[in-house]
């Protein structure tokens, strides 16, 4: 095995985690949480039923209106008329008088000279002319202004005699548009806070529910526990239902944790007590390799177990030196003649996670890669780990040189159990170390992802959290002190000096 610190330039390139990243980012843009959803269309079903209602209103004030109007117009003129025509001269000139100042109404001579405008032909001038006109007789004429002079005139006839009656405008007018907003602002803000009132309360217990799941999801079944006096009956029986379920689910946790660990450990000591056996009592050197082998597979496959069998809880992250750790995981496996790992990671470059949790990441993809990566013609397995920032995140990246995986096989890979084709699975194995990578780079808070190389070979890619707070001069404590020197090997017998060190 060798080690070097240059890595070929597409160990750096960009990693499939940013673009999904991305896309992730894009689709939490563009979506809309059901809050949100439920209050909008609460909101436009209420301004809907407001504008209807306006309009209906509108369309069911303006005949009463148009008729009030007119009554009111027709019975002024005609105690106008009977006034004027049983006064004398002296009293008419005071009724006019007294007309003009206390009602606001003036009776004017019209003369034929006069040119006057009609009413505007809108709905409510035209049906206060036909209503007039019926009322007070054919010749009734309704203007809107008189020689320039505007106002609401009706032209009638005092024993024959041609008059003008004028009012103030305002007699005609319905209510304006002020009016109708001011009520239309009211009635939506009061509608609008219903809405949000009605949005929260249907949200709230569905808001309680997916958080709840979430923490399941996450193995966090203590703090998972819903309301189950909840005043609705239908939420009161799905939070309840929602609490067993979560129950059981502990509990089958719980059940698998530990009935694993004690098959695993059970295992330990008749393995041990085997090997021990086969190592004093098999005579033959080649079957007693072999079945140390076998054993020693075995022993292997149940440390996997053992780590699969882990809970789920988050781990307590602390500023970790990724070089430090990538190193000492390089020195652990520098006895495996089979593998040629190059590296590429800053000195200084620090990472959010558990210094014992990271090596075993590294550590189980270098197992992985050494066992399933090698070349097909020399037998080596060639490893390039590179890692660089980008802004809170540091991408890793460990690529192998060997036959890749099929890409329909990629999202299974890190399926507890799963065994890819013979391309990839000439060792045996127990189907758990990427499957426990994933898991514990979750646990840390990061994500992680496989993918083929366009030269060949399977990259792992791993982003985690960057430090981003430390001190000037401060560097993260190390648990994993190993010297970063390569071990002198014994020569093999057989092989030319050129690959003694491979």
């Amino acid at each position: 095995m060798s080690a070097t610190h240059d890595a070929p330039s597409d160990a750096t390139s960009p990693a499939p985690l940013e673009t999904s990243a991305s896309r992730r980012a894009q689709r939490a843009r563009v979506g809309l949480n059901l809050f949100w959803r439920t209050f909008f269309l609460l909101a436009v079903l209420l301004i809907g039923s407001i504008m209807a209602w306006l309009q209906t209103l509108r369309a069911l004030e303006f005949e009463p209106r148009a008729l009030q109007t007119a009554q009111q117009i027709a019975s002024l003129v005609n105690l106008s008329r009977a006034a004027l025509i049983h006064s004398d001269a002296i009293a008419r000139v005071s009724l006019l008088k007294t007309m003009a100042d206390q009602e606001g109404v003036r009776i004017l001579p019209r003369e034929p000279g006069d040119k006057f405008e009609l009413l505007s032909p809108s709905p409510l001038g035209s049906r206060l002319t036909e209503e007039l006109t019926q009322r007070l007789g054919p010749g009734t004429i309704v203007a809107a202004s008189v020689n320039g002079e505007t106002g609401l005139w009706v032209g009638f006839t005092i024993n024959g005699d041609p008059n003008w009656m004028l009012m103030d405008r305002s007699r005609l007018s319905a209510a304006g548009g002020k009016t109708w907003m001011i009520w239309l602002i009211t009635a939506g803000a009061l509608s609008l806070a219903g809405a949000a009132v009605i949005a929260r309360l249907i949200n709230r217990p569905l808001k309680q529910l997916s958080d709840a799941a979430n923490r399941v999801r996450d193995g966090d079944f203590a703090n998972s526990r819903l309301d189950e006096e909840a005043v609705t009956s239908e939420i009161r029986e799905v939070n309840i239902g929602f609490n067993r379920m979560a129950q059981k689910l502990a509990k089958l946790e719980q059940d698998r944790a530990v009935m694993l660990a004690g098959i695993s450990h059970d295992l330990r000591t008749p393995l041990a007590r085997l090997r021990l056996e086969t190592e004093m009592s098999v005579t033959d050197d080649v079957a007693r390799e072999h079945m140390v082998a076998d054993i020693v597979q075995l022993d292997a496959t149940i440390d996997k177990f053992l780590d699969y069998a882990r809970p789920d809880t988050t781990v307590a992250l602390s500023p970790v030196n990724l070089h430090g750790v990538v190193s000492s995981c390089v020195y652990a496996v520098q006895d495996h003649r089979e593998l040629q790992i190059s590296m590429n990671v800053p000195e200084d470059l620090i990472v959010m996670a558990d210094e014992v949790e990271l090596a075993r990441v590294i550590s189980n993809l270098l197992e992985n890669a050494r066992r399933y990566g090698k070349n097909r013609e020399t037998g080596i397995t060639t490893v390039d780990i590179a890692a660089k920032a980008r802004e809170k995140w540091v991408l890793v990246k460990l690529r192998d040189h060997g036959p890749g995986a099929p890409p329909e096989q990629l999202a299974n890979l890190t399926k507890p159990f799963f065994r890819g084709d013979s391309a990839r699975t000439a060792a045996a194995g127990a189907g758990l170390g990427l499957s426990i990578v994933d898991k514990t780079v979750q646990r840390m808070g990061g994500i992680f992802a496989l993918a083929n190389s366009g030269s060949g070979g399977l990259v792992a890619h791993i982003q985690l959290q960057r430090a981003m707070n430390l001190r000037q001069g401060q560097d993260p404590q190390q648990r994993l002190q190993r010297p970063q020197i390569k071990r002198h090997l014994p020569p093999r017998s057989g092989v030319p000096p050129s690959q003694q060190n491979r």
